[in-house]
């Protein structure tokens, strides 16, 4: 690679992460004749997947399998107050009346949809604090810089729409790692993830102030002539030429995104349906926004969406108090139960991954006042759609939710069974970087086939 090529990258590098600059489409149009061809067109798979595309629901802070998704006995003495401290699920619980998994009920909406689930109670996490976790999580590397599997995915199949990013990020906040849990590093920076904020501004600058779009037709109209006359005596220059082209794209995406982050044009049974007018507040309350504008994206061909439900702060990190738990589900339960009773019924679940998780659990025992502290050797993960087995529990945890006694899963495999659903075979999915070749689940991952129809 010449110098003119090391430079040019570390600049579109510079811009992404600035997201000021330039918007997503102008940069993919930059990567693509920087990389010297279209790395965002649809790519042929390894294999025939089950799944287009996947929609991954983060919970910051480590929610506690405890009282969730491995909901433990009281029993025993086990409250709290006991010299051991041990706790179990403080909230209750109940099974679904068609598949029999129990759940807390501070997800009944997703208990109800529990024999659409395959749940994972036998999850490991990659470390005990929480950004190197959140990392591992993303990225399959707990403690350095990797692409994000958002970027793999990417990176390995494009997307379907031109006009819109191939992987997009709502978040309201940055969650542990900033964002680093949605970089592309070594990858080709058209593959970062795009961070939308929910509300009526998803993406900042996206419309130009004081003009029309036929007065602006007619001003990039205007520019477009005289950077031909400019490119005309430097047809060389590729770098002038993918600047030319990235005008239109960006206005070609002026009219898509807006039109995609419009859930107002949406009727009123699907708004209620994701508790749109729900008054909600605290961290997570725009969740029904957030899930309501996944599945728009997901039908207008964006390949890879993260939702993410609150930030570093504050979040599921309950160390003082595990009734916080509550709040923060009430939130979230309603949206994301509603995400797959409408991607059901519109067909789309059968080619569509969504994948639940957060970064590790939380003790058996009580810590501060009624709270529980990180706890990383086991904790619940759940996936919907994209050929995962519905209404199926893979693994357990012992009495006390401490331990693994059934089925351990390790994030290598988990990223390495998801790409497999996608059609990637994860050992092939590989960039050449530093002198040997990366891929997300580096040297480790095993296609759990268990966990599949």
């Amino acid at each position: 690679m010449n110098q003119f090529s090391l430079q040019r990258r570390t600049l579109l590098r510079s811009l992404f992460s600035s997201s000021a600059l330039l918007m997503p489409g102008v940069l993919s149009e930059l990567c693509a004749a920087s990389e010297g061809g279209e790395p965002l067109s649809p790519h042929r798979p390894h294999t025939e997947g089950r799944a287009k595309r996947i929609i991954f629901i983060y919970a910051t802070g480590g929610v506690s399998h405890i009282d969730t998704f491995d909901p433990k006995s009281m029993a025993k003495g086990r409250d709290g107050t006991g010299e051991d401290k041990l706790m179990g699920n403080i909230f209750g619980s109940a099974r679904n009346k068609r598949c029999g998994t129990e759940v807390s009920d501070i997800f009944p909406h997703v208990r109800g949809v529990m024999d659409e689930i395959c749940l994972i109670r036998s999850m490991k996490a990659s470390h005990f604090d929480h950004s190197e976790a959140t990392l591992g999580m993303h990225t399959g590397s707990p403690t350095f810089a990797r692409p994000s599997m958002g970027s793999w995915v990417s990176y390995g199949l494009g997307t379907f729409n031109q006009n819109l990013p191939s992987f997009v990020v709502v978040a309201p906040f940055l969650p542990y790692a900033g964002t680093q849990v949605y970089g592309s590093d070594f990858l080709p920076a058209c593959h970062q993830g795009t961070r939308v904020i929910p509300g009526d501004n998803p993406i900042a600058n996206l419309r130009p102030p004081g003009s029309t779009r036929d007065l602006q037709k007619l001003e990039l109209d205007l520019v477009d002539r005289m950077n031909q006359r400019h490119f005309a005596a430097r047809s060389h220059d590729t770098a002038l030429a993918a600047r030319i082209k990235s005008f239109e794209t960006a206005f070609q995406m002026q009219q898509a995104a807006p039109e995609a982050f419009d859930v107002k044009s949406e009727p009123e049974h699907i708004r209620k349906l994701y508790g749109l007018d729900r008054t909600l507040k605290g961290a997570g309350s725009e969740f029904g926004w957030q899930c309501l504008v996944a599945r728009r994206l997901a039908e207008r061909g964006v390949r890879f969406i993260e939702l993410i439900d609150t930030g570093s702060r504050p979040n599921w990190d309950s160390h003082g108090e595990m009734k916080d738990h509550a709040a923060l589900a009430y939130n979230v339960d309603q949206p994301i139960a509603a995400l797959i009773t409408d991607l059901k019924q519109r067909g789309m679940l059968d080619e569509t991954i969504i994948l639940w998780a957060t970064e590790f659990g939380r003790t058996p025992a009580r810590e501060g006042t009624n709270g529980r502290g990180h706890h990383r050797d086991c904790f619940s993960i759940w996936l919907a759609g994209g050929g995962f087995k519905p209404g199926h529990v893979h693994g357990a945890t012992d009495e006390l939710g401490k331990y693994p006694i059934e089925k351990p899963v390790e994030v290598h495999d988990l990223h390495a069974t998801v790409l497999n659903e996608l059609g990637m075979d994860h050992e092939k999915l590989t960039f050449r970087h530093a002198g040997r070749d990366f891929r997300l689940t580096d040297v480790h991952g095993r296609v759990m086939q268990e966990l599949l129809v």
